[in-house]
This record gives C-alpha cells, sequence and structure tokens, in this order.
C-alpha cells in the first residue's frame, strides 16, 4: 500500500491555524486587564505586536470602552455589555456596517468574546437570532459565559472554522465580523462559506484589515506578523476579486489608512496594512 504524505499547503495551513488559535486562547484565558492593557505589559496583540484594533481617531483601542467608542461603537452600544466581552481585539464595527433590523438571523465569522454578537443582539431584537463562530475552544467557553452573564437569549455560540461553517445553507440574513478574515490562511473558502450560508439579498458588512502594498514573503512566513492581523492582510484588489468570485455582488472595499498611525498599529503600518470596511450583497430577493 503507497502512502501519500500530506499536501504541503495544507500542512502550513494547520500549523497557521494552530499559532493563531493559540494567540486567541492566551487572550480567552487572560482577558484584558482593568485598564483595558492585555497582560504582562503587551500591546494590544501582545508579544510587542498589534492587534487589529485602531481607531480613525489615531488612537488605538487599548481602553474596552474608550477603544470601543473610537471604533464606532456609541455608547448605549457598550454599556451594559458584559465584563469580559470586549477583548479590544477589532479594527472597526460592523454592527454598523450592516444596518440591522429587527427579526434578522445575524452570523459573525470569528465571534470571540462576543462583543459584536452581544451588540448585534441588540439590534435585531427578542425576534432576531445571532450566531457566534470561532475556533477556539477557550473564546467560545468564555462568549458562552458572557452570555449568560448578560443573559442574551438570542446568541449562541458554536466552535467552529470560518472556512467550514457549522451553519446552515441560506440560513442567515447578515454575515459581520471583526478583523478575523485576515488571520485565515486561505481566504477564498471563506468568502464562499459566508456566500453559501447567506439568503439571497442578504448583506455581508466586515471590518478587516488590508494591505495597501504587496507584503513580502518573509513576512507572511513571519507567525508573530500574521497572528497579530499584519501581514496576512491581502490587498483590496485581490480581496475584490475573490468576493466575486464567491458570488457576491455590489463590492466595496474602503480602506481607513488616514490621519496618524497610532503606537499600537506601528507593525502594521510599517508593512502598508490598514483597517477596512468591507461590505458586499448575495445576489437575489431579499425575504425580510
Amino acid at each position: 500500500m503507497t502512502m501519500h504524505s500530506k499536501p504541503q499547503k495544507e500542512t502550513e495551513a494547520d500549523a497557521r491555524r494552530a499559532q493563531v488559535r493559540e494567540r486567541y486562547r492566551g487572550f480567552a484565558v487572560a482577558g484584558t486587564q482593568p485598564d483595558g492593557n492585555h497582560p504582562k505589559g503587551e500591546g494590544c496583540g501582545g508579544s510587542g505586536t498589534s492587534s487589529c484594533c485602531g481607531g480613525s481617531s489615531g488612537s488605538s483601542c487599548c481602553g474596552p470602552d474608550r477603544g470601543a467608542i473610537e471604533l464606532g461603537y456609541s455608547a448605549e452600544d457598550v454599556e451594559h455589555l458584559p465584563e469580559g466581552a470586549n477583548l479590544g481585539l477589532g479594527c472597526g464595527n460592523p454592527t454598523a456596517l450592516a444596518a440591522l433590523r429587527r427579526g434578522q438571523v445575524v452570523l459573525d465569522l470569528g465571534s470571540g468574546g462576543g462583543i459584536d454578537c452581544f451588540v448585534a443582539s441588540k439590534q435585531v431584537g427578542p425576534k432576531g437570532h445571532v450566531i457566534g463562530v470561532d475556533m477556539t475552544p477557550e473564546m467560545v467557553a468564555k462568549a458562552r459565559k458572557n452570555a449568560q452573564k448578560g443573559r442574551y437569549r438570542n446568541v449562541e455560540f458554536r466552535l467552529g472554522e470560518i472556512e467550514h461553517l457549522p451553519v446552515a445553507d441560506s440560513s442567515v440574513d447578515v454575515v459581520i465580523s471583526n478583523c478575523v478574515i485576515n488571520l485565515a490562511p486561505d481566504k477564498a473558502p471563506v468568502y464562499r462559506e459566508a456566500h453559501r450560508v447567506l439568503r439571497p439579498g442578504g448583506h455581508f458588512a466586515v471590518s478587516d484589515v488590508v494591505a495597501t502594498r504587496p507584503i513580502s514573503a518573509k513576512d507572511r512566513a513571519n507567525p508573530e506578523l500574521w497572528s497579530s492581523c499584519s501581514s496576512g492582510a491581502l490587498q483590496v484588489a485581490k480581496i475584490r476579486t475573490l468576493l466575486r468570485k464567491a458570488g457576491f455582488s455590489g463590492v466595496e472595499i474602503r480602506p481607513k489608512n488616514e490621519g496618524p498611525t497610532p503606537d499600537s498599529l506601528a507593525p502594521q503600518a510599517t508593512l502598508g496594512v490598514f483597517p477596512a470596511d468591507i461590505v458586499a450583497t448575495k445576489p437575489g430577493v431579499r425575504s425580510r
């Protein structure tokens, strides 16, 4: 019997996922300090590199409530969040991009501590439903505890990879995500899965980081740069192409690289990586 070795590409992808999972497991277990900074004096992303956070005001997002406001959340959005829901790891406010409505079903890719799920739950109301998917068991456990603390009855969290969503076909009205897709080794399956689970006319509304110039193979191979939401970013033209190939229409990508760069985002800015709003639609007649 001939034994076939595992494809090298798959091996590299698995290793990359493991690196990302371990990093965010640490955030789930340690959380944030009272001042909003991550443990051991590290930056938002830990280990001396940045996370995905950074507001258009030019300040970092390293304070739980202050940072959320700077990223576009309202005071009402964050006022009743359970402690530990906001880990300061985002780069925008996808719930605002999505313009959510009562009764909708929302899916959050890489839901972390649950901040965007909890904000969305208020917006869709008791007849709506919010699903968070995360590949890190400790993050899912943390988010579930947060949901219990906050008594969010229309929110659930599922363990799974965003390249292989544990969600039925055409069952979701809106897909959101906050600085997570850049962490995926291969973005194409993520966009295809988002398209699969959306109902016709459904919306894709994502805050993520994009590259404004090519990133070297050396930097892409650096696990610290990749897992801190830096070197996994794609250029705008590539993202647009992948979304269209996945079946999306009305693709809009709006980088936010104006103004001074906060210290916490310096590793990303050095690579030409900046936050962006990304929206698209699954063609068809919207049912609700």
